[in-house]
């Protein structure tokens, strides 16, 4: 399995129209995709204008290829992308140890 972590920075004063919109996104989009396993999303404290969202995939190419080549990912763009203050930094993960 892999994690795929998005660092998600908003535009201030978003915080409520944002979490409904990643919600109905993950609801209605992200969950219809190839390998989609689940996902979290969690607001910072310090930063509340920052979210990290895990994502986590059967395969890297789950997301990379299929997903974000595919029809999908302009949905969740659509989605979630007005609300962005850049773009999200993404990276991917493999599980090494579980408890």
């Amino acid at each position: 399995m892999i994690l795929e972590i998005a660092d998600i920075r908003i535009q201030p004063g978003q915080n409520a129209a944002f979490e409904e919109a990643i919600q109905r996104g993950l609801d209605t989009v992200i969950g219809r995709a190839q390998g989609f396993k689940g996902a979290k999303v969690n607001r910072g404290i310090e930063s509340p204008e920052r979210y990290i969202l895990q994502v986590f995939w059967d395969t890297l190419e789950d997301h990379t290829v299929h997903f974000r080549g595919g029809p999908l990912f302009p949905l969740w763009r659509g989605t979630v992308g007005p609300f962005f203050a850049a773009p999200p930094v993404v990276e991917h993960f493999d599980l090494v140890t579980k408890s």
